[in-house]
């Protein structure tokens, strides 16, 4: 729990804070032209007749009016404050004041020279909505060697709604700093764009602004420095995507970067440099303390969510729309997910290769330690891309340990379902030598962090004409043989009984379950063994296969937004429109 020091808000007289750089008022994005005014002319019309008088009907819903100012927090070192009051935004569910965050939020530093700690929080208020306009970072970089993560700490309380006010806009967590973006299960935290706010967008609008970047300290692969050694402190890397530093990787694979909780990002995305582009969520080099739960990606332009390297342990994912892949992992992560909802967006063909899942280690430097090993629990995908060209619904390659448990994949669009490439990849641990009780000991020996090849246990697959693929010295035989459909659970010729979409029905309920809840995915040893080696408990133990088990089961609703391309039931409302808590 956070120390009582650091729970000091900067609400009212109370902030702690200095700051810098802030952005300029204007609250245009590209490709539209700011907030529109029509006042209706009164004067010199000649009056209707008056009509007999029809009761007006009682609006469900009242539209927002917006707050008088901006929360007061005040900056100690000099005259203003934290928040740039920039006018009004008016959309669709009403008026807002605009409160726009500084381009970096960082402590004062003492007399003595020192930088205390500092928690700033912004507080939920009618009628107010907090804009980046540009990039927001949280804090300096601290470094890879320094130790804790509460320089400065940006705590967002629940409903509170921070929008894009420009494309380029995105919220950098750096190194020593962290985020307390908790939401709760009826007022969720909503990260969003402009043209969201404004009611401009469709179902099929994405790449509005960057995302949200968690920079950590934790092992990772790719190393920029050629010298550096990979998964020490020498290793750091720069964010994909960042055009200005962003810069991760150290060496504390438990360090907390934070807690994000009931949260929605939608339309992000934004090409900040080349053909680079974030993510709804990017998570670099995070800790295992990071706590990451009931987060929603809606209509990202790239990947639903990205993890390069660190230690990743996520519950509740939902990824709708993404026009790349959904869960992308990369660069030595090891990871660990239990019940992920995934639905692709029919229609996003444009780049050929949009997965499920991507996952590597990276094929280049695929010996580089660490390993990336992930697991996933309990899922259910949706994939709908429709192109010859498009690789498969689950694309594992560079080296990477992966395993899939208890879930569903209903792929009848795609050419495949499974593809795997390289042959370090697809590695069996026969060839590396295991013993009695699944331990890796070859590997072990040798330190090249192998732990085999992909495993498979409770999966269901409805699959196009060729189910399986392979490529770089792997065959479609050899990725049948690894999947073992027919054993283990597994089969390739799953047909679906889903009600809405999504939930288990009669077929799914039959799926006899594999027991998650003594893997781990930084056990250091094989996914398929019951054995997490010394490390903390995870994946709940489950009966059921799916993200859903019935229709008891509703954890995906309330803090989520509905779309034609997934329908989440009761909760905040479409996607392409702003909840009125």
């Amino acid at each position: 729990m956070m120390n009582s020091n650091l729970r000091r808000t900067l609400i009212a007289t109370t902030s702690l804070i200095v700051l810098s750089g802030c952005g300029a008022n204007d609250i245009a994005s590209p490709g539209t032209g700011g907030n529109v005014t029509i006042n209706n002319n009164t004067t010199n019309v000649t009056p209707a007749p008056t009509p007999t008088p029809t009761p007006t009907p009682t609006p469900t819903v009242a539209l927002v009016t917006p707050a008088a100012g901006c929360p007061t927090i005040s900056n100690t070192s000099g005259p203003g404050t934290l928040l740039t009051d920039s006018g009004t935004i008016s959309g669709p569910t009403g008026t807002y004041r605009v409160c726009t965050l500084p381009a970096r939020i960082i402590a004062p530093t003492a007399p003595n020279g020192t930088i205390p700690s500092v928690t700033v929080t912004l507080p939920r208020l009618a009628g107010v909505l907090y804009q980046m306009n540009g990039r927001v970072d949280v804090g300096n970089d601290q470094g890879a060697t320094t130790t804790g993560t509460t320089n400065v700490v940006l705590a967002i309380e629940p409903g509170v709604i921070l929008f894009a006010g420009t494309g380029t806009s995105w919220l950098a967590v750096n190194r020593g700093n962290s985020i307390q973006a908790v939401g709760t299960p009826t007022q969720p935290i909503i990260f969003t764009s402009r043209d969201n706010i404004q009611g401009l967008n469709t179902e099929t609008s994405t790449g509005q602004w960057g995302g949200v970047v968690l920079l950590g300290r934790a092992q990772t692969t790719d190393c920029s420095a050629s010298a550096a050694t990979p998964g020490t402190t020498a290793c750091e890397r720069q964010t994909e995507g960042a055009i200005d530093p962003a810069v991760y990787g150290g060496a504390n694979n438990t360090e907390s970067s934070g807690r994000i909780s009931f949260v929605q990002i939608r339309y992000s995305g934004f090409v900040l440099s080349g053909n680079s582009e974030l993510q709804s969520l990017t998570t670099s080099s995070i800790g295992s303390g990071t706590v990451l739960n009931n987060i929603m990606s809606y209509n990202s332009s790239d990947d639903g969510a990205e993890f390069f390297g660190g230690r990743v342990n996520m519950r509740f994912f939902i990824s709708v729309g993404a026009e790349d892949d959904n869960l992308d992992t990369d660069t030595g992560v090891k990871a660990n997910f239990q019940y992920v909802l995934i639905a692709q967006r029919a229609g996003t063909e444009s780049r050929g290769t949009d997965a499920i899942i991507e996952a590597d280690s990276d094929n280049a430097v695929d010996g580089n330690l660490p390993r990336q090993n992930t697991i996933v629990s309990n899922f259910t995908f949706l994939h709908r891309v429709n192109n010859a060209s498009a690789s498969a619904a689950i694309l594992l390659r560079g080296g990477t340990d992966y395993s899939l448990l208890n879930g569903f994949v209903l792929a009848t669009p795609s050419p495949s379902c499974l593809r795997i490439s390289r042959a370090n990849t697809a590695a069996t641990t026969a060839s590396l030598g295991v013993n009695a009780t699944n331990q890796n000991v070859a590997g072990a020996a040798t330190g090249n962090d192998e732990l085999g090849a992909p495993v498979f246990r409770s999966v269901q697959m409805q699959c196009g004409a060729t189910p399986f693929s392979g490529i770089n010295s792997v065959t479609a035989a050899d990725v049948m043989s690894i999947f073992g459909a027919g054993a283990n659970g597994n089969s390739a010729t799953y047909t679906p009984s889903f009600t809405n979409t999504f939930i288990n029905g009669a077929t799914e309920t039959a799926v006899p379950a594999f027991d998650p809840s003594n893997v781990h995915a930084a056990s250091g040893q094989p996914t398929l063994a019951l054995n997490r080696g010394g490390q903390p408990q995870f994946f709940d133990a489950v009966t059921f296969a799916g993200a859903v088990r019935n229709a008891a089961d509703t954890w995906y609703t309330q803090w989520t937004c509905n779309s034609t391309a997934l329908n989440l039931g009761t909760n905040t409302g479409l996607c392409t429109s702003l909840p009125t808590f």
